[in-house]
This record gives C-alpha cells, structure tokens and sequence, in this order.
C-alpha cells in the first residue's frame, strides 16, 4: 500500500493521524446531526434526509464521486394497534407496536405462551392461536434465535397471530422487520413490552386466554436509498467499508446504526490524510434497507461487479463499549486480519465465525465475497436498547467510538 502503509504489514497511521482520531469531535457530530433527524424508517422521508447527512459527511471526510443512488421497496406505514384481553385495552405505544412489515387486520383467539418461542419447541398447540414468544433464549442455548425464525415456526404451525414480548424492561415494545422480502408477513404480528408480556401470560395460564388483536397499518410501494464516496486510487479492486442508514420509525436509531454511519465517515476523513499511500481503492457506503431485509446490500450487489471488491468491512453494533467484536463469517483471512491489528495495539479483540444472515455483510457473505460485521462487545443477549423507543443518543459515550 506504498511506502507509508505497507502492503501485508500492520504498519500504523502516521502518529498526527492516529492523535487526530482521538482528539476529533467529527464521528460524533456526524452521530449528533443524524439522530436529530428523528426516526430513519426504510421508504421513508428520515431515511432519505439521514442520507444526505451521511453524504455531506462524505464530503467533509475528503470522499469523492459521493452520490445517493435510489432503488424500489416495499415500504410500511404504521397505523394504530390496540389489544384486548380480560376487559381491559392496551394500546398505548409504550405497550404494543406492530411489527414492520406485518399485515393489518384483527384477530381474536386464545392465547398461548410458548416461552422462549424456540423453533423446535413450537408445535400445533399454536394453531389457529395468538402466540406469545419472548425476544431473548435460554443463557444454555448454543445460539441467538432471531424473532423471524420464532414467527415462522409459529405460522408454519397454524398461528392466527404473533406477538414478540421484550425482555427488557422498562415499558419497551420491540419493533423489528416481520415481513423480511415478503411484505406483508402472512398473519399480524406485534411486540409488546416485558410487563405488559407478564400479564398476558399470567392470563394464559390462568385459563382466560381470549385475546383480541388490531393492527391498522399500510403497505404500499416506496423509494429507498444508499449513498457512496470514495477514497484513494482509482484501481479495478476495492474494499468497502459500510454500514446502514435506516433506522426503525420509533426512534432516532444512534447506535443501530447512526454510530456505524459515523464511524464510516471517519474512518473515510482519517484514510483521506494518507490517501496518497493507499494502493487499493475504498468505497465508503451506507445502506438504506437494512432493517426490512439487507435490500440496499442486496442491491449495490446487483448492479455493482462482485470480482471488484476484494474485501467488506460491515460497521454494525457499535457504540457500547471499548472492545471490539467481529463477526467473520467463517473467512479465516479476515479473523486473521483483525487479531494481528488487535494484537500489534494490545486491545482485546471478542470474535465469533458463525454465519447471520441479519446484517449488511451477509449478502456479500453469501456470494463469496470476503466480510466481518464490526462492533463492539457488550453483556448480556439480545440488542439490549436496539429496535425500542430507548436507541437514543445518551446511551452512548464518545470515548467508545
């Protein structure tokens, strides 16, 4: 990568560029103009005025050719959602939330508590019956089970409808795509808030289990966006450093993932200042789409060469602590990779090999095509404060960027 930063070699950054990494306010103001955007929900207007925060970021790093490139969606727009059980009506939003992508209509049914929801646990007990799931798994199980594996065993057994119970406290009702390529999911679907989730469930087992379920929504064609930049030569390969823009439409989305938006900007401002050593071209890129299905990935990937780009560094989950974590899809290079920077730093480095077809580096994953999702270490299972009303910029700290 020229005389300054060698090819194969963790040679580091000029010591002035590596001060200026830790001295500069950049990433954190581009995090601090994206959150006042509000929510940033795929289709719609937020997402497309974070993307022009993200593209004058991309400007100000030094990035050129920055453009914002519009494709097709399935779009949502959520209406009311009310429940009813025992007399008593639940509808406020720090209880009940539609899931995005879900379809509209009212169901009533018993309820059944499936606990955890995990897929081979779910059997035709659920059919023509209102499910309830809760959001995390068993501290023993060997994997985090997404809430779209729990819906579609629950359909797949005959369930009238689904509701997604958080297990974090604190009056947080889950949101999270449901329909995931095929808007709009088959049955009505919701996430309702831990306390709210007990008290169904004690209904349940109690023998009063009638529930009645409304979801008002609408699901009609849209526009999404992602936005490119690029830094050093021009030549015929190049590594992407990306992350996604697109937010869920309950709240402003600082660490899923407005962080990872800043943190591509940055890293863009801080190659920019060696740009002239850099013998690989980089490509900075936010994604619209993630949340509802990776489909801004998925289309860079249909309309860009994938022999080009030699490698991906997916930003997603960071933010919530000062130890980095990648996910490396079995690509042993890229492990390497990260272990022999982490190494040469003397930093603690957590990393996991197995495949997760949930971030923007599974499709470029998918078609061979080298990647890691980077984030940062955090405790507990789960996304903690990600996908609620909570996601918002007080919990984070600059230090961690």
């Amino acid at each position: 990568m020229g005389e300054g930063l060698l090819a194969g070699d963790m040679s580091r950054l000029p010591p002035d560029v590596v001060g200026d990494a830790h001295t500069s306010r950049h990433a954190w103001d581009v995090l601090e103009r994206l959150v006042e955007v509000g929510d940033r929900m795929a289709g719609q207007d937020g997402e497309t005025e974070g993307a022009r925060v993200v593209a004058d970021a991309f400007e100000a790093a030094g990035a050129r050719d920055v453009r914002i490139e519009a494709f097709d969606v399935d779009g949502w727009w959520r209406g009311s959602t009310s429940l009813d059980a025992r007399g008593h009506t639940f509808d406020a939003a720090h209880q009940v939330l539609a899931l995005p992508g879900t379809t509209d209509g009212e169901v009533e049914a018993d309820l059944v508590d499936v606990g955890y929801g995990l897929p081979a646990e779910v059997g035709p007990e659920v059919d023509g019956k209102l499910v309830l799931a809760r959001t995390d798994v068993p501290e023993d199980h060997d994997r985090w089970v997404h809430r779209l594996e729990k819906y579609a065993a629950a359909v797949r057994q005959g369930a009238a409808g689904f509701l997604l119970r958080n297990h974090v406290r604190g009056c947080l009702p889950p949101t999270g795509e449901i329909g995931w390529g095929r808007r709009p999911s088959p049955v009505p679907a919701v996430g309702v808030s831990s306390e709210l989730g007990g008290r169904l469930a004690r209904y349940a087992a109690d023998g009063e289990p009638t529930v009645r379920l409304s979801v008002d929504c609408r699901n009609d064609p849209s526009t999404s966006v992602n936005v490119e930049g690029v830094i050093g030569p021009d030549t015929d390969e190049e590594v992407l450093v990306t992350a996604h823009v697109d937010a869920h439409d309950i709240a402003e989305g600082a660490r899923d993932n407005g962080v990872g938006c800043a943190l591509v900007a940055e890293v863009g401002r801080l190659l920019a200042a060696v740009e002239d050593d850099l013998s690989t071209r980089v490509r900075l890129v936010t994604f619209g789409s993630e949340e509802i299905g990776l489909l801004g990935a998925h289309h860079f990937l249909d309309t860009h060469d994938h022999d080009s780009v030699k490698c991906v560094l997916n930003v997603d989950g960071a933010g919530e602590s000062r130890t980095p974590r990648v996910r490396t899809y079995e690509f042993e290079a890229m492990r390497s990779a990260a272990e022999a920077v982490t190494d040469e730093l003397d930093v603690p480095l957590e990393t996991e090999s197995g495949l997760s077809p949930h971030t923007d580096a599974w499709p470029f994953a998918e078609a061979g095509i080298p990647a890691v999702t980077a984030g940062s270490a955090r405790e507990g299972s789960g996304r903690g404060w990600g996908h609620t009303h909570a996601d918002t910029l007080d919990k984070l700290d600059p230090r961690d960027l």
